[in-house]
């Protein structure tokens, strides 16, 4: 029927709707009309190109993120090493120092250690102050927090004052007004630090020559020669002290106070000449260093350490032998250096082959076993323990356990920091340390049995976890002898003028003059250590040193000479 004809479909279109139809259960061939196959085909190659793009911007994302992780993982070693060499830089007391902290130390022309104590103890730098310092807060935030300036450092109250008026300009004595002369009414005062420059002068010493008028043959009497430091130089006592001063205490090199004496005075000096000063007094106190060891020997506790220096030998040309200074010290007894030319056991076995009290030191295998009389008791630094937990963390953050094991000695070091602020006596700290160590000992034992038993050998942790257990028992002795500190800070700290002084004067000039640089370390470490003004101790002591007894010189070492000033 023409009316049904009309309504139906042409025959190509229903077999293309039952090609495109999803739903469609037929399963005979269908002809697609041309433009319809060229529109699918245009579409899937549009698919295929995309799913292409998708896959190669996978890929490259993938490989981006690859060597992202690989870029952090580069600048997290690089962070450690940067932070390790400024811990290194800036000493022990830096370790609690955040990054920023070290960062800012950094930028300062010059960090004493009080300055890094100081720093110490303020505590981390918050978030919103590293945000300031970035410079990504605002203003107004800033301008919140700014804290109210603390005004001008008081000047010291001893020191003299030397006033300087400064009068107003005749203008200003007049009244503009009626003209009438103006008085002074008060002043407007402001107080500065002033220095004089160091004064040299030369000091004529004439000897009176006296003879008879009347008896010719009574012969000329001649005034006694003063007793001085080095009788044949042409340097005051006062000035050859200077020298020792500026060298061994400020670390500045005798060519510099040379170059300093010619460009500040004009006067031209050998620096042979101010050498052979400096090694005269060496040579006068080794006697009083000798007696110094002595009486080191005889206490029952010793710290001991060492730390290299160069030297310039005649077999060596164009480098330094490496030689060492071996410091032995005892807190409150002073501090006594040797100079050797090896890091070899023999040198600590002859030293204390006739001591038998206790020997404190770092892990260093030459104070072995073979070390020390009968009876010796042989103690390990706990704080050289605990920086290698401390490196272990800094090389592995999620490391749990080592940081742990940080805070339960840091507890071990708050019980004596506690007896130190309560000014305790030693007895009195070793009955505080029987209350409060043994839970923490006993827990850091079992903590590093189980890293021992799950950790990697070789690792930052796995090293420090066998160092500690090696020598668990040596580290744990301060339990059963009161007088023995948690770590070797006092022998440690005694070495810092050498480390400061190797990157100053460099090296030591020949061998022989090791032992005599050795005796004046000795000497200005132990008048540091006990506070005994050094200036006046080497002024007091070294005049006339050459002409006394050796029984003489028991009264003139540091302790007794600081023992006689307290009198």
């Amino acid at each position: 029927m023409n009316t049904g004809d009309s309504m139906t479909y042409p025959q190509h279109n229903l077999r293309l709707l039952g090609q495109m139809n999803p739903f469609s259960n037929s399963s005979l061939p269908v002809a697609l009309d041309p433009i319809a196959a060229a529109i699918i085909a245009q579409l899937q190659q549009k698919v295929e190109t995309k799913d292409q793009v998708i896959s190669e911007k996978g890929a490259q994302l993938a490989r981006s993120q690859q060597a992202l992780a690989a870029a952090d993982s580069v600048i997290q070693q690089l962070k450690d090493a940067l932070r390790l060499e400024r811990i290194q830089k800036y000493g022990k007391r830096s370790e609690t120092l955040s990054d920023l902290q070290l960062q800012l130390l950094d930028l300062e022309p010059a960090v004493s250690s009080d300055e890094i104590e100081a720093e110490s103890q303020r505590g981390p730098i918050s978030e919103a102050l590293q945000k300031e310092q970035s410079g990504s807060s605002t203003a107004q935030e800033q301008k919140k927090k700014r804290k109210p300036h603390p005004g001008r450092n008081e000047l010291p109250a001893h020191l003299e004052r030397v006033e300087e008026v400064i009068a107003c300009i005749p203008a200003q004595c007049a009244c503009g007004r009626c003209g009438g002369q103006t008085i002074v009414i008060g002043y407007e005062q402001t107080e500065v630090l002033g220095k004089k420059p160091a004064e040299y002068y030369v000091r004529v010493i004439k000897r009176e020559k006296r003879a008879c008028a009347a008896c010719v043959l009574q012969g000329v009497e001649t005034a006694a020669t003063p007793v001085r430091i080095a009788p044949k130089s042409i340097f005051s006592d006062e000035v050859i002290v200077d020298f020792i001063m500026s060298k061994y205490a400020d670390a500045t090199p005798l060519y510099r106070q040379r170059a300093i004496l010619l460009r500040d005075l004009g006067i031209d000096v050998s620096l042979t000449t101010i050498n052979d000063a400096v090694l005269r007094v060496g040579e006068l106190l080794i006697p009083v260093v000798d007696v110094m060891k002595r009486d080191l020997l005889t206490g029952g506790y010793i710290q001991a350490d060492e730390t290299p220096i160069g030297v310039q030998t005649p077999e060596k040309k164009g480098a330094n032998h490496k030689a060492y200074f071996w410091q032995y010290s005892s807190p409150g007894r002073g501090v006594v250096f040797d100079f050797e030319m090896t890091r070899s056991g023999e040198v600590p076995k002859k030293v204390f082959k006739d001591y038998s009290g206790i020997l404190h030191t770092d892990g260093y295998a030459g104070y072995g076993e073979k070390v020390g009389a009968d009876g010796i008791i042989h103690a390990c630094c706990l704080a050289h323990s605990r920086r290698k937990f401390i490196e272990a963390v800094k090389v592995n953050a999620k490391d749990l356990d080592s940081a742990r094991v940080v805070e339960l000695m840091d507890a071990l070091f708050a019980i004596d920091r506690e007896a130190r602020e309560q000014n305790l006596s030693i007895a009195e700290r070793h009955a505080l340390r029987q209350e409060r160590a043994p839970v923490l000992l006993d827990e850091l034992h079992a903590l590093l049995m189980k890293m021992k038993d799950r950790g990697l050998p070789k690792s930052a942790a796995g090293k420090a976890v066998f160092y500690t257990l090696a020598r668990w028992e040596k580290l744990t002795r301060f339990m059963e002898h009161p007088v023995i500190e948690l770590s070797t800070n006092w022998a440690e700290n005694s070495m810092r003028p050498i480390a400061i002084g190797r990157r100053n004067w460099l090296h030591v000039g020949s061998k022989e003059a090791g032992p005599k640089i050795a005796a004046i370390f000795s000497v200005i470490e132990t008048c540091r250590k006990l506070n005994i003004p050094t200036r006046k101790y080497l002024a007091d002591v070294l005049p006339g040193l050459a002409e006394r007894s050796i029984q003489a010189l028991a009264v003139l070492t540091p302790t007794a000479y600081a023992a006689n000033r307290a009198k």
